[in-house]
């Protein structure tokens, strides 16, 4: 007999990850047939999780219509580290300065134990991966495709690594393509398996933005790097409109710091009001 986790485990297969169309399928009740269930769910090489899993990560349950599946390779204890968990994300085509601080603040934040997530993306993306890897910290990659398409095909060796020694995610199943309407859509988990995001470099117009928005709808911290005015970057911006601005990683790791202790004496005192109620 087809458990409930089996049919969502289908469902996303047939629909291909498109989260509406699996919420219409389940909504409807949609008749599956037992034996295709099995068959498809045989085609799977990938390790699972789904919603219904007592494991499934409660800071997604947060996000925007969180995933009901799953696909990943690697260590998914990664996923559970959120108060140690940075976003680094900016542009596929960024400058030589942005590239260059990327290097170092990433670096610098692996040496204090934080754990970098992306979207294995060119420019800022990949190379906040890759300096995790050599600085042999620990990197979560979020596809916009398939679990088992690498994209872009240039990441190839960086995914590799990462599915043995890392961890990579896609809630799109098997070879499913890219489409240019998962990366944004994927930003949303970007932003909810991190603490906080750190914008290297963002275009006026770039899929970086959303996923600023995305981190803020969640509450949370925005970090951005400062670059030279009258440039089509909108860090500047994001810095006037209260993202807090950083020049070190110290920056980062002072002000997560300082949000934890705020956090931990507002649990406290919410648990004496309870006591005294």
């Amino acid at each position: 007999m087809l458990k409930g986790r089996d049919i969502i485990i289908y469902l996303a297969l047939k629909y291909a990850g498109d989260w509406n169309a699996i919420y219409q399928a389940i909504k409807q009740k949609e008749l599956v047939d037992e034996a295709l269930v099995q068959s498809e769910l045989k085609s799977i090489k990938s390790s699972v999780i789904t919603i219904i899993d007592e494991a499934y990560p409660e800071s997604l349950k947060k996000i925007y219509k969180p995933p009901f599946v799953l696909f990943y390779y690697g260590d998914l204890n990664l996923i559970y580290m959120l108060e140690k968990t940075i976003a680094v994300i900016g542009s596929r085509h960024p400058s030589s300065y942005g590239l260059e601080m990327t290097e170092i603040i990433t670096k610098s934040l692996v040496e204090e134990g934080i754990m970098v997530v992306s979207g294995l993306a060119y420019g800022v993306d990949i190379k906040a991966h890759q300096t995790v890897i050599a600085q042999q910290g620990k990197t979560i990659g979020i596809l916009g495709s398939g679990i088992d398409v690498c994209y872009p095909k240039d990441h190839y060796e960086t995914y590799e690594s990462m599915k043995k020694s890392h961890l990579i995610l896609s809630e799109y199943p098997n070879g499913t393509p890219p489409h240019k309407d998962h990366f944004p859509w994927r930003n949303r988990l970007i932003a909810g398996l991190a603490r906080g995001v750190f914008v290297a470099e963002a275009k006026k117009r770039s899929g970086t933005l959303i996923t600023v928005g995305y981190a803020l709808y969640l509450g949370k911290d925005v970090y951005v790097l400062p670059h030279q005015a009258n440039t089509d970057n909108s860090t500047n911006q994001l810095i006037k409109d209260g993202a807090v601005l950083v020049e070190s990683a110290q920056d980062i790791l002072e002000h997560l710091l300082g949000s934890q202790e705020k956090e931990k004496a507002l649990r406290q005192s919410q648990e004496s009001e309870k006591k005294l109620s």
